[in-house]
């Protein structure tokens, strides 16, 4: 396995399992963040800040700085930016997507929106679905931040944003445009906020539906790691295959010191070119 420049990866199953670190986790970021090498934390989840989800990794023990978190809600956010700066929106989700669609200057009002854009929330609200409903055959554009059906939870399984953008489908009739993985969209949108090129990135992640289909559509090499969803057993069921599976991110290489990409500063921080 070779090194790479740049890193990208996903959090849950990669990094994390619930609110504890996978083993060797802790050290793989440590090791990143002392080599000044460039790298996001992907995680599908609209829900919470990059500034919240960066404390949950720290109580694991995992030195995450918010900068380098990156989310479908920071995602989608850069996507209406880019498609109608300064729009409106109806708004379905909790503070993660809320504060990073107001960030690039969209409003949030229920009244004749452009988009109706969908996350994920604690609690949906048959009244804001149908009034979500309401304004798209309306009209407004209907984007959705992930199209995860159910998500994990301390109780158990739940609905998640893919299932209600199928209940918002089937009663209007409009199809939404899913912007987190495996969408490579996501992806590139990721690397632009790095700053850096595909060719010296590799995807890092737990799921072959999700993150390796992504970082294989969006050009880059990828690391399958044991430690979530995807069993080594299942990789020769899909037509696709990672450049490298291992046992967990502990066995990821990382530049030598001293190496091309690498310095003994901190991590700097991604290259923003706006403010999602």
């Amino acid at each position: 396995m070779r090194a790479y420049k740049n890193y990208l990866m996903d959090m849950d199953g990669v990094l994390v399992r619930g609110r504890t670190a996978i083993p060797g986790a802790a050290e793989f970021i440590a090791r990143l963040n002392q080599a000044g090498l460039e790298y996001l934390v992907l995680t599908n989840n609209p829900k919470y800040t990059p500034r919240d989800l960066a404390h949950r990794l720290q109580t694991a023990g995992l030195n995450v700085p918010e900068q380098r978190i990156f989310t479908s809600a920071i995602a989608t956010a850069r996507f209406l930016q880019a498609q109608m700066p300064h729009g409106k929106a109806f708004v379905i989700g909790e503070s993660g997507l809320t504060s990073a669609i107001h960030r690039i200057g969209y409003v949030i009002t229920d009244h004749d929106p452009d988009y109706v854009v969908l996350g994920e929330t604690n609690g949906y609200s048959v009244t804001n679905i149908t009034h979500a409903i309401r304004l798209i055959m309306a009209g407004a554009r209907f984007v959705a931040t992930n199209p995860d059906p159910s998500g994990p939870s301390e109780e158990g399984i739940v609905p998640a944003c893919g299932a209600m953008a199928a209940l918002i489908e089937k009663a209007s009739g409009v199809a939404p445009f899913f912007v987190g993985k495996p969408n490579p969209l996501m992806m590139r949108s990721a690397l632009n906020f790095l700053g850096v090129h595909s060719e010296d990135t590799v995807m890092i992640g737990d799921r072959m539906d999700t993150d390796i289909i992504a970082g294989v559509n969006s050009g880059m090499e990828t690391i399958l790691v044991l430690t979530g969803v995807t069993r080594a057993g299942e990789v020769d069921r899909f037509p696709y295959r990672p450049n490298a599976i291992v046992e967990s991110i502990a066995a990821v290489a990382l530049p030598e010191a001293g190496s091309a990409g690498s310095s003994s500063a901190p991590a700097a921080g991604p290259h923003r070119q706006d403010n999602a």
